[in-house]
């Protein structure tokens, strides 16, 4: 999207924040200057993380970023919460007139407008160490029907939606990175959304990855970030790193030893096949990298009976549904992050967060462990998830 007509929406709705809220402030000399302020200054940086600034001090350029992108965090907040301010007058005023009580109406505009920024200001500080801790662990059990003796107990660490870029940097990761290797997992899944930018600037950034140690190793599949980033250059380093990355394919792999196993059957009781698609809206950037649950399926035997598939966007599941995997792991969402966005996100996904059905397939979507843009989470705390398989008990 062009830029001039993102700086003149937002300069009009920081016009919009203003006068609704300052004449109300009228009653507290000292807090309208002090708004007006932080409506200039944040009408003025919001647009510097699109500005695609060259500084020859890198740091310089990121600064900036990193100013715009707070900015732009509470913005969103002062803007939702005038709104609703907006609203809640109204609805006062018609109850009021329409019942014939008398209100004092001068006191609620000017104290809700007090309110607006208080509560804006304490929700994007909050929201900002949300972000920047490390993830916690969030453990999750999958009841899997019939699920292979061998496999009982399997667990998977999944990352997603970390986002590396300008504020998530190679400390953020080599933290993640900690966390999950103290978990002891059987594999590493890391569902899309790894980075924002591209390899020549963030390759030294995203390198602590290649410590990440689980028995099985890591398997990565790409989101949309991917393809905005250089998605073939990403998949090109992230494999140097180590890391196996499926592109509508799967493995197999072998939950506990089969030396010595007589037959096929031995062997399958503890095999988990693994699939990866590339993104959802990968095929608009790549013909040769439309997501294809059912091809990543191609060549698998069918004796491996549990089947579990790594996919960036929820929207993925009806086709792994029809194709029969047993779990669909997911990211895209980061749960809304913060608030009010986690109410958008049904109208483009089935899933915001967290572990569903859809038929017979179980469904995790992440909240991620990073975040994007605005250094903010509020109401959807990022996670490093554990995952286990186990045995659905008897209907």
């Amino acid at each position: 999207m062009p830029l001039r007509p993102v700086i003149l929406l937002t300069s009009l709705l920081h016009v919009y924040i203003g006068l609704r809220l300052l004449p109300a402030l009228a009653a507290f000399p000292g807090a309208w200057p002090v708004l007006l302020a932080l409506l200039l200054v944040s009408a003025a940086t919001m647009p510097l993380p699109f500005v695609g600034m060259r500084s020859e001090r890198r740091q310089f350029g990121d600064a900036w970023k990193w100013i715009g992108l707070l900015s732009m965090g509470w913005f969103s907040s002062m803007f939702v919460l005038t709104l609703v301010r907006d609203v809640g007058l109204l609805i006062g005023w018609g109850v009021s007139a329409a019942a014939n009580l008398r209100v004092d109406g001068p006191w609620w505009r000017s104290w809700s407008a007090v309110a607006v920024p208080v509560l804006a200001s304490a929700t994007s500080l909050i929201g900002f160490f949300n972000a920047r801790r490390t993830a916690g662990v969030v453990r999750i059990d999958v009841p899997i029907h019939d699920l292979p003796a061998g496999l009982d107990g399997f667990t998977i660490a999944q990352l997603s939606d970390i986002h590396v870029g300008p504020t998530i940097k190679r400390g953020y990761i080599q933290r993640i990175v900690d966390a999950v290797n103290v978990l002891g997992a059987d594999m590493v899944a890391i569902t899309g959304d790894l980075v924002d930018g591209t390899v020549t600037e963030l390759r030294d950034h995203i390198a602590p990855l290649a410590g990440l140690r689980a028995t099985h190793g890591t398997f990565v599949v790409t989101g949309n970030h991917e393809y905005y980033s250089g998605a073939h250059a990403w998949i090109a380093e992230l494999r140097r790193l180590g890391l196996r990355v499926l592109l509508n394919e799967h493995v197999v792999l072998q939950a506990r030893s089969v030396k010595g196993a007589q037959t096929d059957e031995e062997v399958n009781d503890s095999a988990l096949l693994v699939a990866g698609v590339t993104d959802f809206t990968g095929g608009h950037f790549d013909a040769a990298h439309a997501s294809d649950p059912q091809g990543a399926l191609r060549g698998a035997s069918p004796l491996v009976r549990t089947r579990v598939l790594l996919a960036h966007q929820p929207r993925s599941a009806p086709a792994a549904a029809d194709a029969g995997y047993h779990l669909q792991l997911s990211g895209h969402t980061h749960g809304g992050q913060f608030f009010p966005w986690n109410l958008f996100v049904p109208l483009q996904q089935p899933f915001t967060a967290g572990l569903h059905k859809l038929r017979e397939m179980w469904v995790y979507t992440s909240r991620g462990t990073g975040y994007w843009g605005p250094p903010k989470r509020f109401g959807a705390p990022s996670e490093i998830t554990l995952l286990r398989l186990v045995a659905a008990a008897a209907a």
